[in-house]
């Protein structure tokens, strides 16, 4: 299929997901890096108590947290601008 066909079709509302290929598909800026953090004992243990009262795994409420508040952050506004 051509560029152009897809583009029409896509316009139209028609749908195009049995033309994509879903193998190669990737989300921009979202590729896991592996880092390695150590936490006091005090922290992993309320971490885990807030893990199951949401019955998430701790990585989860980890991930969870520091992206919202790295979503608050100043550092953040700085680089919209």
């Amino acid at each position: 299929m051509k560029a152009t066909e897809f583009d029409s079709d896509f316009d139209s509302g028609n749908d195009v997901t049995g033309n994509l290929d879903h193998s190669k598909a990737r989300r921009v800026n979202q590729e896991a890096r592996r880092v390695n953090v150590d936490f006091p004992t005090w922290m992993v243990e309320a971490l885990d108590r807030e893990a199951r009262r949401l019955g998430v795994a701790r990585q989860s409420v980890i991930k969870i947290w520091l992206a919202e508040r790295l979503e608050r952050s100043p550092a953040k506004e700085a680089s919209r601008n």
